[in-house]
């Protein structure tokens, strides 16, 4: 069986060190694109909870801040890091500021967005846009930017039971 496309990919910690997401391989995994000063930004809180109950049977959650709405991450990946930190309790992995859209998207954000598109157009129309991916490196599920955290609760218990 061909490795899912996934797991060839990679992305960069705040501090520029790469993280092959091979290493989640057999885990379930929730993508989350983030920014700190989005008016969205205490969903923080209840992705935190999901880690904090999941971890442990199988769940990663990944933040990816983006700067490309309206500004809401402006500041540096080390300021970022602090404030995820400080204000929103974040002990989940987050990436350096990535891109969503556009040219410079990020090769996961591409292939998420080829494999579950949106209502109108596959694009990401704002920040915590989720995806949901299976144990198998399969994304299953792409939620709204507005769909609270633990409304996604019994989709990731159903990927985690498979």
């Amino acid at each position: 069986m061909p490795t899912p496309p996934i797991y060839n990919m990679s992305y960069n910690t705040p501090s520029g060190e790469e993280v092959a997401l091979k290493d989640f391989e057999g885990k379930a995994i929730l993508v989350v694109n983030t920014a700190t000063q989005c008016g969205l930004a205490p969903q923080f809180k209840g992705l935190e909870k999901l880690h904090q109950q999941y971890k442990d049977k199988g769940l990663v959650v990944i933040g990816f801040p983006c700067n490309q709405f309206m500004g809401q991450e402006p500041v540096s990946n080390e300021e970022m890091m602090a404030v995820c930190e400080i204000n929103h309790g974040v002990t989940f992995p987050l990436t350096e500021k990535i891109n969503v859209n556009g040219p410079g998207t990020h090769p996961l954000f591409k292939y998420l967005k080829k494999k579950l598109g949106g209502m109108l157009t596959s694009g990401i129309k704002w920040n915590f846009t989720k995806f949901l991916i299976d144990k198998d490196g399969n994304p299953v599920k792409r939620y709204g930017p507005t769909t609270a955290p633990k409304e996604i609760e019994d989709d990731i218990q159903e990927v985690l039971a498979a």
